[in-house]
């Protein structure tokens, strides 16, 4: 998907230590061709990092905006790499009800929105959930 950037290119872009549990994790979110939770992307890294190598990894991409946190509601929370890996501007992301996948809907830009005076915006994030194409296909057969 993002062939032109290795994981070891972005560690050193962001001035990080390489670590083969970093760059595994950087590897797994950049094939996925949806966002992924912390277990899925745990269950996929090949090698035997113990649960603090893993977290203190993990954490360590989300502090440098190499992956970023998607937060569908109280129980689901998925990854998928950050705009600055992807040169994707804002965008909205949609979560499947049915089959429970989060995608980045990358032609869809999150609006800006104009604040009341002294009010400053930092984030928008742009949820849409509903039913993806491939779950309104199978319930139409």
């Amino acid at each position: 998907m993002f062939a032109f950037m290795r994981p070891i290119d972005i560690l050193n872009n962001h001035k990080l230590k390489r670590t083969s549990c970093r760059e595994g994790i950087i590897e797994i979110v950049m094939e996925a061709n949806q966002a992924l939770s912390e277990n899925e992307i745990r269950e996929r890294l090949a090698g035997n990092y113990d649960r603090t190598t893993f977290y203190r990894s993990f954490k360590t991409l989300v502090e440098h905006h190499i992956i970023h946190k998607i937060v569908v509601d109280n129980q689901v929370v998925k990854y998928a790499l950050d705009k600055p890996e992807t040169h994707k501007s804002a965008h909205a992301h949609f979560y499947c009800n049915t089959c429970n996948t989060v995608k980045c809907l990358d032609n869809i830009p999150v609006q800006h929105y104009a604040l009341p005076d002294g009010y400053a915006g930092e984030e928008t994030e742009v949820l849409i959930k509903g039913t993806c194409s491939v779950c309104k296909e199978q319930a139409s057969l």
